[in-house]
């Protein structure tokens, strides 16, 4: 009972904090505008961009299946995606405090896969995907030198870049720390967390090709952007959708709102306002962006209705098992794929 008041807690904070950043970037938006580009947006653009993120669920789902294998769990490419498929189901669509992630898990468990290989499994690739975006971050950050003078803006992107390459290099060089200190239980499994990707981006064999479906799968999510963009008449390149749609990615994927709503609304119209792009433009992307990620969530729930694991689901089931897998806190808290 605690468990679930928990739960409803904090799934209810979540909510009122997607709806309070809402409203308040609404408050100060030409309403009027903000429909017109979202009902006049060109329909073969908005479908190219649903294309793109369609398919972007194929190179997640390779991604993981990369990582599965260097763990030594074979797992079939089209389980695997079905998979995936129903975790988005479950993060964008349903009003749950199980995120995808959890049931990422259990579904791994049902078919027979260790709790070890399961949680890490998972929680590797959701890292893989922070590094990811990290390194396209830097990459970006002498581009976005040269465009952008707002240096408040410049602080706060190089900020959260190199805290992001800070956090990255600590997790991946624990085990360099005094053997006393990387003993204590609460850092022991970070450890071995860290000695994993490592070992998955520098020595597995398939590690260039790891890398590189965890660069793709963002630059997927800018050039949807840079497709929605166009296609409510924003003036947005591509290099400026490549350097400032990556902080927004980042933003979302903390896990502190429903399925990253409002977050990425507010990263949106900031990150997209330094390249000249108006308000009710970049928040028309952005909520342009979360539409079609809802569409994918709904393909992801017929897929489930669909699943044999579907008549042994518990959600009180799913969230113990998340919360009593050995390893990395992965819990139930999961914002959209990253």
């Amino acid at each position: 009972m605690q468990s679930r008041f928990k739960h409803a807690a904090l799934f209810s904070v979540k909510l009122l904090l997607s709806i309070a950043v809402l409203v308040y970037i609404a408050r100060g938006l030409d309403l009027r505008q903000l429909r017109d580009h979202l009902v006049s947006v060109d329909p073969v653009l908005f479908v190219v961009a649903l294309a793109l993120i369609f398919v972007q669920t194929f190179v997640l789902n390779g991604r993981w299946e990369l990582i599965m294998r260097a763990l030594g769990v074979s797992l079939d490419w089209l389980a695997g995606w079905r998979i995936l498929m129903t975790s988005l189901w479950f993060n964008q669509v349903l009003p749950s405090s199980v995120g995808g992630d959890a049931v990422r898990i259990w579904l791994l468990r049902q078919r027979g896969v260790q709790w070890p290989e399961a949680v890490k499994g998972v929680a590797a690739d959701r890292f893989t995907a922070l590094i990811g975006l990290v390194v396209l971050m830097v990459a970006g950050l002498p581009f976005l030198l040269s465009r952008v003078s707002n240096h408040a803006a410049i602080l706060a992107i190089g900020g959260l870049t190199m805290a992001g390459v800070a956090g990255t290099l600590v997790l991946l060089t624990l085990d360099r720390l005094p053997k006393r200190f990387i003993a204590l239980p609460a850092i022991a499994s970070f450890v071995r967390f860290g000695t994993l990707v490592r070992f998955l981006l520098l020595q597995s064999e398939r590690r260039a090709l790891l890398f590189g479906s965890a660069l793709l799968i963002h630059l997927v999510t800018a050039a949807a952007c840079y497709t929605l963009a166009r296609g409510v008449g924003a003036q947005l390149s591509v290099l400026d959708a490549g350097i400032l749609i990556p902080p927004v990615v980042l933003l979302t994927a903390v896990p502190i709102s429903i399925s990253g709503w409002g977050v990425r609304e507010g990263a949106m119209v900031a990150c997209l306002g330094l390249a000249g792009v108006s308000s009710e433009e970049a928040l028309s992307v952005s909520l342009l962006l979360g539409a079609i990620s809802v569409i994918i969530g709904l393909v992801g729930g017929v897929i489930w209705l669909a699943s044999p694991e579907r008549g042994s689901y518990s959600a009180d089931k799913v969230a113990k098992a998340a919360e009593d897998a050995p390893g990395y806190g992965l819990g139930n808290e999961a914002s959209s794929h990253p």
